[in-house]
């Protein structure tokens, strides 16, 4: 009786919005809950703006929210879990990855006002703050940085960690940062959990490094690639691998049993020859060698005698020309010897 007083009792603008909030969450692929606190207005407007054609935003009160999500059911009640705070929903068509990344890339800096939590380590950077000599030196000093008067401006003399991260941001700090321009805050939306294809996934399941995972795809079809290859798989990629290792196996095998196929009777002539020519120099006896092994052997011997000569062989080789100069001598007195006695015999 209570649970239908309590339905009657519903404004018809909600019971709108709730079936409107049903219709969005039913129209996309992958559907988040996203924090949005902290996030102005105006810039909630730009990121709408900036996800449009990839994804839509949509805001409403927690408790509508909530009833969207149970009455649609079909395990969209479990993102009921991280509708706290200021939080909207997202849906998109694209996976759910490809949804985070998209998030995580259009977060931009901010300022961070007094009162506020810093999610990281605050640093004021080393260098000239361009800031004319005067009170705010002081107040430099006061939030923990290194400064001093220097050359006419106030400059910190080294970096300066001035807050941890999860402190509290105090006003002076506040101040100091907002005066340095330094905005050590991201504004962006926060995905808190996204449901797709029946699965839920939070943040941490959805955080790639997109370089490493390419890298190890990369390396397992290579060893995928190996072992189809070495098991004799044939597909359309392994196919051309697989016959060039059969034919290249077939090939040496051949060889080794000195099968005389086309291919490889080159091949087997080649190793003939190098074996005979190794067993040829081992041989010292010249006439037990065919002439042209003997004259390949001279070759070879000849190709690696050094060119530094004793003095004893320059000699022997000085003796051999003359002495065949001489031989060139005589030869040439033998022909005009006997010239003469030809002619003698012809004119008696």
């Amino acid at each position: 009786m209570s649970t239908q007083r309590q339905t009657e009792t519903i404004p018809e603008w909600k019971r709108r919005e709730v079936d409107e909030l049903a219709e969005f969450l039913a129209a996309y692929d992958s559907v988040g809950v996203v924090d949005i606190t902290g996030i102005p207005s105006r810039q909630l407007q730009e990121m709408r703006s900036n996800l449009h054609g990839t994804a839509a935003l949509r805001v409403s009160r927690n408790t509508l929210l909530v009833r969207a999500l149970e009455t649609l059911g079909e395990g969209f009640e479990q993102l009921t879990g991280y509708v706290s705070g200021q939080v909207g929903l997202i849906g998109t068509n694209d996976n759910s990855f490809g949804l985070y990344q998209q998030l995580e890339a259009s977060k931009t800096s901010a300022p961070i006002n007094a009162g506020e939590v810093t999610p990281s380590d605050i640093v004021i950077p080393e260098g000239d703050t361009g800031v004319d000599p005067g009170p705010f030196v002081g107040e430099l000093q006061s939030v923990g940085a290194s400064a001093r008067i220097d050359g006419g401006s106030i400059k910190v003399m080294e970096d300066s960690t001035v807050l941890d991260a999860g402190g509290e941001v105090s006003a002076e700090l506040s101040n100091v940062l907002g005066e340095l321009g330094i905005e050590p805050k991201e504004v962006g939306l926060d995905l808190r959990a996204v449901f797709a294809d029946g699965v839920l996934f939070e943040p941490e399941d959805l955080e790639l490094d997109v370089a490493a995972y390419r890298a190890d795809v990369r390396t397992a079809t290579s060893r995928g690639q190996n072992l189809a290859v070495n098991a004799g798989i044939a597909t359309a990629q392994t196919a051309p691998l697989v016959l060039s290792k059969a034919t290249g196996e077939a090939e040496s095998l051949a060889l080794q049993a000195a099968i005389e196929a086309p291919e490889v009777v080159p091949d087997l002539v080649g190793r003939a020859d190098s074996q005979v020519r190794a067993l040829a120099a081992r041989i010292d006896d010249d006439e037990a060698l065919p002439e042209e092994l003997q004259d390949l052997e001279a070759v070879e011997t000849e190709s690696v005698e050094t060119d530094d000569q004793t003095d004893e062989q320059a000699d022997d080789q000085t003796e051999s020309e003359d002495d065949a100069e001489a031989d060139d001598e005589d030869v040439d007195d033998d022909d005009d010897e006997d010239g003469g006695d030809a002619l003698g015999a012809m004119f008696g």
